[in-house]
């Protein structure tokens, strides 16, 4: 049987992202406001109606780059630098602990 996959999702994680500036920072397109930074899930397989990916599969994001990642038109590397950069601050933060 086909065991559903534990869902990471934190309160702490997503309200990280307030105040934050954008990790994406798509040239031309972030607003660069730390008001409008939100935490932005990544796409992947896990993601779809009602179903976002985990918590630790995200970006700190404004509007303007979200709405751009969410429409498909920006290049996964600076997807994935974008994640890997928000996780850093996460782990400075103390709320991805390596055990």
């Amino acid at each position: 049987m086909f065991q559903k996959p534990i869902k990471i999702k934190s309160k702490k994680i997503r309200d990280s992202a307030k105040g934050e500036s954008c990790t994406m920072r798509l040239a031309g397109i972030c607003d660069r406001d730390p008001s409008k930074v939100m935490l932005c899930h990544v796409n992947s397989f896990r993601k779809g109606v009602g179903n976002k990916s985990h918590d630790i599969h995200a970006y700190y994001g404004c509007s303007s780059c979200h709405a751009e990642e969410t429409a498909n038109r920006v290049d996964a590397v600076d997807i994935l630098r974008a994640m890997i950069e928000t996780q850093d601050k996460m782990i400075q933060k103390g709320l991805i602990e390596v055990k």
